[in-house]
């Protein structure tokens, strides 16, 4: 049995991993040690809390099942070693995620929050098939804990199926401070309500956090910089609220010094292989640490040649890892100078199967374009699972070419095969750059379409599509001037429960472009936001209002909003909502106010300034603001003639 260090979240995990000729009490030994090392972990961030404990509640239900195990010292098959292997493989997964939500960073898991749901479900699957034909009468299992088992996978499955709604509060808060990250005077409140969410209050939060940043930053390596410059200027807003400095300084800028430096077209020596002396498309690390292209290295060691060719140090092994960080960096520096890179070879994920799932992800996207439907939908369907799996496949399902035909399929005449490609272009959309990738080949057009005409579950993830892509400017436009928005005003109206909340966290998106306000409106998106507010069951107060806000800073909303009827409800939600729902109408309240004195005296009417008097005192710290604000402006309007 060997160990191997894994890195996860920049934190080194020591993992006990057999080899193939490992026997059973090896194998159950590493399960023990993993689901022991699993119940240490203390301070899982809350974005993910629930779902880690619930993760580790079911992994404890495994003890009996391996305690019995040890204890019996049955001699097994070939079969059964497999099975528990699997298992083993699964518990590791499951391990590097909950390790991954201990110690990562906490504006980054609550930024990439749906990307790590996606991992938690693949992490139900591969546990549920590790257990699923586990032969327990040749293990010598008694039915007791037989059924103990059983009941986990049953419980696997159905978490599985589980599509939890996000948390729009924490989306919205967070999409509008990052909107206005260039703003020296971003709005208090909101940065004051992340850090109560996120838990970055303390002095030793923010010192944890700044490190697990600076292994962040370390990690990616250039990699979607662009993000992760937001999280470090959140951060450093969230310190300055909280009254820190600013002392612990991150590793230089985000972006890499490489990237600065070439300012030429003359490509960067770290960028060309020492073999071939030609600009790597797919880098690969040996064990010596140096870098070559990969088909020069392989081309090297199939010729028995056991030496690193540039230093001449022999090979330990002959395992080559990609180095994603300077691939990253070459197609970024590519980008910028214009230089277009010779057909890239897919990226290989750093796991032993990584060679078999790249022909597999590669047969799938031939079958695409497959004349047969059968083939067609067993190939989308494949390819919207393993996109929900993992942030690997995403890449290297874009890599392998896998956009451009599902793009295609989106005008496919046959509903599934619509609903399963719109799903896994969601999935794709969560990697920033496929982001930009899908909306260029062409998606958002026919994505409106299915929006329009497809399933319900069709339609609910086209929306929640839009809202993915549209967390980038341009596609904001883009969606607005293809007329993505009147579709998903009707979803908001009619749609299911799920689809009301996926249209209402995209049109939130799409109305902080101004353009786009105007649209909303004329689509008549006053109405059903009035409608959702009425339905208390929906619990969809805060969205609506917040979606309203932005309305009420344009003419045209505040002439539809601007109502008496609808004063009156805001009044009767100042007087009887939740402390946020208070803060929301209150917003509003002052927002349509200041354009028009008449809407604040007839809330006065209504009997608004008692209940704003004691917002002012024991509201949130926004909702105190906006009180004291509209209970000044009111003054004002008492004294007009």
């Amino acid at each position: 049995m060997d160990s191997q260090m894994v890195m996860e979240g920049g934190n080194n995990v020591l993992v006990s991993v057999s080899s193939s000729g490992g026997d059973e009490s090896d194998v159950v030994k590493e399960l023990m040690e993993v689901i022991e090392s699993v119940g240490l972990y203390s301070g899982y961030r809350k974005t993910q809390r629930k779902e880690c404990l619930s993760l580790v509640r079911r992994l404890k239900l495994l003890v009996p099942f391996l305690e019995e195990l040890r204890e019996l010292g049955t001699s097994v098959s070939g079969e059964a070693l497999n099975c528990l292997d699997n298992l083993r493989k699964a518990l590791v997964l499951a391990m590097k995620l909950l390790k991954h939500c201990n110690y990562g960073s906490k504006i980054y898991l609550a930024l990439e929050s749906e990307a790590v749901m996606s991992r938690f479900l693949g992490v139900y699957d591969k546990l549920h098939q590790a257990l699923d034909g586990m032969p327990y009468d040749e293990l010598g299992i008694s039915v007791e804990v037989k059924e103990q088992v059983e009941l986990m996978r049953m419980q696997l499955k159905r978490a599985k199926k589980r599509t939890d709604t996000i948390d729009m509060e924490l989306a919205m808060d967070m999409m509008v401070v990052f909107s206005n990250m260039n703003d020296t005077n971003a709005d208090r409140a909101i940065l004051e309500r992340l850090a109560i969410k996120l838990e970055l209050r303390t002095v030793t939060d923010l010192n944890q956090e700044t490190l697990a940043v600076q292994k962040l930053v370390k990690k990616r390596a250039g990699h979607n910089a662009e993000n992760i410059q937001q999280i470090v200027d959140l951060l450093g807003k969230i310190k300055q609220i909280s009254g820190l400095e600013e002392t612990t300084a991150l590793d230089g800028p985000v972006k890499s010094k490489i990237l600065q430096r070439c300012q030429s077209s003359l490509v960067p020596h770290e960028f060309l292989c020492p073999i071939t002396l030609e600009i790597m498309t797919d880098p690969v690390i040996v064990s010596t640490g140096q870098t070559y292209e990969r088909e020069s290295i392989q081309k090297w060691l199939d010729s028995n040649h056991r030496t690193c060719p540039k230093t001449g140090q022999i090979l330990l092994h002959l395992s080559l890892a990609p180095n994603v960080a300077l691939k990253n960096l070459i197609r970024q520096w590519c980008e910028k100078n214009n230089i277009e890179l010779p057909k890239k070879d897919p990226y290989i994920g750093p796991d032993g199967s990584s060679t078999e799932l790249i022909k597999e992800i590669s047969f799938l996207v031939e079958n695409l374009s497959s004349c047969q439907l059968d083939v067609q939908r067993e190939a989308v369907l494949k390819i919207r699972m393993l996109s929900k799996e993992s942030p690997d496949n995403r890449i290297l399902i874009a890599n392998c070419g896998g956009i451009p035909p599902l793009v295609q399929l989106l005008y496919h005449p046959n509903s599934k095969v619509q609903e399963h490609t719109v799903t896994a272009l969601l999935n794709l959309s969560i990697d920033e750059a496929n982001k930009r990738l899908i909306a260029r080949e062409g998606a958002v057009p026919a994505i409106i379409q299915i929006l329009q005409n497809g399933t319900d579950e069709a339609r609910e993830n086209s929306a929640a599509a839009l809202f993915s892509l549209c967390t980038l400017d341009d596609n904001k436009v883009l969606v607005g001037t293809l007329n993505g928005i009147p579709p998903l005003v009707d979803l908001l109206q009619h749609g299911t429960v799920r689809g009301k909340k996926d249209a209402a966290t995209a049109l939130f998106n799409l109305s902080l472009n101004q353009a786009n306000k105007s649209r909303a409106i004329q689509a008549g998106i006053i109405p059903p936001l009035l409608q959702v507010i009425e339905d208390k069951n929906l619990g969809m107060i805060d969205e609506a209002l917040s979606i309203l806000l932005l309305l009420a800073s344009h003419p045209e909303g505040q002439n539809e909003i601007g109502k008496l009827s609808f004063v009156e409800t805001l009044v009767e939600i100042i007087r009887h909502g939740t402390p946020k729902n208070k803060e929301c109408a209150t917003s509003v309240l002052l927002e349509l106010g200041l354009n028009n004195s008449s809407l604040v005296l007839a809330a006065l009417q209504y009997g608004v300034y008692e209940h704003l008097v004691e917002i002012a005192r024991n509201g949130t710290n926004r909702a105190q603001r906006k009180a004291n604000s509209l209970l000044n402006h009111m003054s004002k309007c008492e004294h007009l003639p």
